[in-house]
């Protein structure tokens, strides 16, 4: 243990991988979202000791009762590269067993070296602790926590129990007006995936995912329902995917909650923890929390004692199970990994990270709501394609946000906006393509809504046209792309009339209608025209064509 691992300032661009120029720090202003500044706060923060009682509201779903609820969030890092093993990560669809290394799968002689500890990792880690107001220790180390599964090939999961990456830090719930602690950010391995078969009574075992860089974010026990739960972990997925450390995937495995959920009576002292394990959905995690809180609740209102044990959840029924109890738990027996040496960070490569961070969901919402945007659309905007708008290793690329905040340049917003979500994502989403694969740059993009707007193009044509865009990609001119398809609008009169006089034949009894002062009817002539006109004819003029040739004699 001689050694030890330092990052400093050089290896800092190194580790960065190209990653964009130095901007402007983005930071949480204590000021702005300290304890003292928060909307009268119904809970004080954690004093520290585990299951504190503070001042809440009570529940009338569980009258006399108090619920306790603390999380582990393990979240995988949105890196390309394992943590030591310089391994690929597999993707979604991954043939089983095609990233593993010789370390991963544990081959005798093999041992984790920090030479080949993934930094990106650590900087994603760093950026985490940075917008969660964590305090980062310079002086971490790495421990050994031994179990036997069929899944841990090493019989032991590298993490960092006793020294962590960071302490502390808090998340703010503004739905529940409160704020969350955090005990500690730790880096750790993940395992492999078990496989089981029942009707060939086979376990099959996948080692793609075994020694992924994962965090785990240890949250004091603050909460007090499933409904705070549950926006805890919305709340910390967003920030994730804001900061580009990870993208929240719960239905992927990319993100995974242990759940410890306890109950007593009104002034009395907590209850016996029961810990609900490997929950990927938030929905499921806030099912699985009511059912234990109801679980425990029957017991000790018949006498009986609540035993301490690790539970599942049974996604059929809604209820969870018992795995193990205390007796049977096993004993992680954690040690300090001789293989590892410390790692210590300097303080000026936390201050490169900082600078480097990205915008926080916070900032992003504030921004596009300031642009005139509903909450809904914010909401789709940050959710298209799970904040993929920083790559791997935190690595700036496109993303939906960036992409609408450049078709908003000098145009109306609501205007830019609707073609991209209801136009745009609608048209990928038919294809069913992912947003990052979408062929039409911004620019191109917002010069067909220019077109649309200065007339050039009617709506419906050019949404024929973006659709045409979408299947066959090229840089042809927009005009000459317009006309060549027959979509350019047509202009003049004569034609318009043409057309009207030929839907009023055509369909005299909606005329008469209208002439009748039925005004809601003229809309049937007008779909009449549009169709004729192959949508090149505006809407609004063959309206106004209508109405004065319905309207005269």
């Amino acid at each position: 243990m001689g050694q030890r691992s330092t990052v400093n300032d050089e290896h800092s661009s190194e580790s960065d991988g190209g990653a964009a120029a130095l901007a402007k720090i983005v930071m949480f202003v204590r000021s702005r979202t300290s304890p003292s500044s928060l909307r009268t706060p119904r809970r004080l923060y954690s004093t520290g000791q585990a299951n504190t009682i503070r001042t809440f509201e009570k529940d009338s779903r569980w009258p006399g009762w108090q619920v306790i609820i603390g999380i582990e969030v393990h979240a995988q890092i949105k890196s390309r590269e394992k943590l030591f093993s310089q391994t690929w990560a597999p993707d979604l669809g991954s043939t089983p067993n095609s990233h593993v290394s010789p370390y991963d799968a544990a081959f005798p002689g093999t041992l984790p070296v920090t030479s080949r500890l993934n930094f990106a990792c650590v900087n994603l880690a760093l950026r985490t602790a940075i917008a969660l107001q964590s305090d980062i220790q310079q002086r971490s180390t790495f421990d050994r926590k031994h179990y036997f599964y069929s899944d841990l090939p090493a019989g032991y999961q590298i993490t960092q129990h006793y020294n962590p990456i960071a302490r502390g830090g808090y998340v703010f719930l503004p739905k529940s007006n409160i704020s969350v602690c955090i005990e500690q950010i730790q880096l750790e391995q993940d395992t492999g995936k078990s496989l089981f078969e029942p009707r060939r009574r086979l376990l099959s075992i996948d080692l793609n995912r075994a020694g992924i860089g994962l965090m785990e974010i240890v949250s004091k026990p603050d909460m007090r329902s499933p409904e705070e739960a549950g926006e805890y972990v919305r709340t910390l997925q967003a920030l994730l995917r804001s900061v580009g450390a990870g993208d929240g995937n719960m239905e992927q495995g990319s993100l995974r909650c242990d759940v410890n959920v306890s109950v007593n009576r009104y002034g009395q002292s907590p209850g016996t923890r029961c810990e609900i394990k490997n929950l990927n959905s938030v929905r499921f995690m806030m099912v699985a929390i009511g059912s234990e809180v109801h679980r425990q609740i029957a017991m000790l209102d018949t006498g009986k004692s609540v035993p301490q044990e690790t539970r599942g959840f049974n996604e059929d029924t809604g209820e969870t199970f018992a795995l193990r109890s205390k007796e049977e738990a096993p004993d992680y027996r954690y040690m300090p990994d001789p293989n590892l040496p410390p790692l210590f960070l300097t303080e000026g490569h936390i201050t490169s990270v900082r600078k480097e961070m990205p915008a926080l969901a916070v900032e992003i919402r504030e921004r596009l709501a300031h642009r005139g945007l509903t909450h809904q659309d914010i909401d789709v905007l940050m959710a298209v394609d799970s904040g993929n708008e920083i790559g791997f290793d935190g690595r700036r690329s496109q993303g939906a946000v960036a992409y609408f905040e450049a078709l908003a340049k000098g145009r109306n917003s609501r205007t830019a906006v609707n073609w991209m979500i209801h136009e745009l994502l609608g048209q990928l989403t038919q294809r069913k393509k992912a947003f990052h694969e979408n062929p039409i740059s911004q620019e191109r993009m917002g010069s067909l809504i220019d077109m649309v707007q200065s007339g050039i193009v009617t709506g419906s044509s050019g949404k024929l046209l973006l659709r045409h865009m979408l299947d066959h990609p090229s840089s042809e001119p927009l005009t000459e792309l317009g006309e060549r398809l027959g979509l350019l609008a047509v202009r003049g009169d004569d034609f318009v009339e043409h057309l009207c006089l030929q839907a009023i034949a055509d369909m005299p009894e909606e005329a008469n209608a209208v002439r009748r002062g039925v005004p809601n009817v003229i809309n049937k002539l007008l779909g009449q025209v549009i169709r004729a006109s192959k949508g090149r004819a505006d809407p609004q003029s063959i309206r106004r064509m209508l109405q004065k040739q319905l309207s005269s004699p």
